[in-house]
């Protein structure tokens, strides 16, 4: 996307601190202006409205980008893989799916930072197995939902409920724990000082928008979850969405016998194809799932 060259970049040179000053400048959208954005961009190809886009979420991205701190990794190289997937999000955000670009960005974001992780660990490191990437990237809020945030070795009980959980052996779950601890900072670390006193990572990170910058790993699972619905249903034809919005997603499902007579087919048809277009659906809701880096834990 040609927004990228006239974005903010982080650097060890211009420092962190900067870069998120910077991108503190770019004002939040309001939801019918990021609609008419959008429009623009998807139908009159305008760089200027994907740029606004782009701009205005990257504290969106910067604040995902500090939940994977603490792998070894530069964390200015890690918000420049967050940005590139949300300049990823905007080129194929469709505003007619009826939700917001920040709930479908954060898949996208997600899945282009945990795709460099990986780049960047030995694979014989970490293993191959799907367990064991979800280890990777779970093993630090498992270890926060059962209050075993102290450094070094865990207790046995702790390893044993975290290698329930993630369905991994307790042997993966200490050594994952020996490569990854020691490596977080605070979001709480003083990263300047000026007359008004210290300024912290979690100042910078704070966005005063509920509907951009709230908690995503809770308050808009269920969002996210419709979104990747609304996007998988390109998978069916006209008649198979129709049927199968009338069936399974409306409050109170059309019978049978009324679709029978809407498509002027056999009840048992009906059913064939209710049956036919939630298979494809559910499948090609998996791909996008692994796609955006949603099946390999995040």
């Amino acid at each position: 996307m040609a927004t990228y060259a006239n974005l903010p970049a982080p650097s060890p040179e211009q420092g962190l601190n900067r870069y998120l000053q910077e991108i503190r400048k770019f004002p939040m959208l309001e939801p019918e202006e990021e609609y008419m954005l959008a429009k623009r961009w998807a139908e009159d190809g305008d760089v200027d409205a994907a740029h606004k886009m782009v701009t205005s979420h990257l504290r969106l991205a910067a604040k995902i980008a500090m939940g994977y701190r603490g792998y070894g990794l530069p964390q200015a190289e890690v918000i420049s893989e967050a940005n590139v997937g949300l300049m990823q999000a905007v080129k194929k955000f469709d505003p007619e799916k009826g939700f917001r670009l920040a709930t479908y960005a954060m898949w996208w974001i997600r899945a282009s930072i945990q795709e460099y992780v990986l780049r960047s660990w030995s694979m014989v490191k970490l293993g191959t197995t799907s367990a064991q990437k979800k280890l990777f990237f779970n093993l630090r809020k498992a270890k926060s939902r059962i209050g075993a945030l102290e450094d070094g070795d865990l207790r046995p009980e702790h390893v044993a409920k975290i290698a329930q959980d993630l369905s991994v052996t307790e042997d993966e779950v200490i050594s994952m724990n020996r490569r990854l601890s020691g490596g977080d900072a605070s979001l709480n670390a003083t990263i300047s000082q000026d007359g008004e006193g210290a300024a912290q990572w979690q100042d910078w990170l704070e966005d005063e928008d509920a509907d951009q910058a709230g908690d995503y790993e809770e308050r808009d699972e269920l969002e996210g979850r419709r979104a990747l619905l609304m996007e998988a249903m390109d998978v069916l034809n006209e008649r198979e969405k129709d049927i199968l919005m009338q069936r399974r997603l409306e409050d109170q499902p059309v019978t049978l016998e009324e679709l029978s007579g809407q498509y002027d087919v056999s009840r048992e048809r009906i059913r064939q194809i209710e049956v036919r277009a939630f298979e494809k659906l559910q499948k090609r809701m998996k791909e996008l799932a692994r796609e955006k880096g949603m099946l390999s834990g995040a």
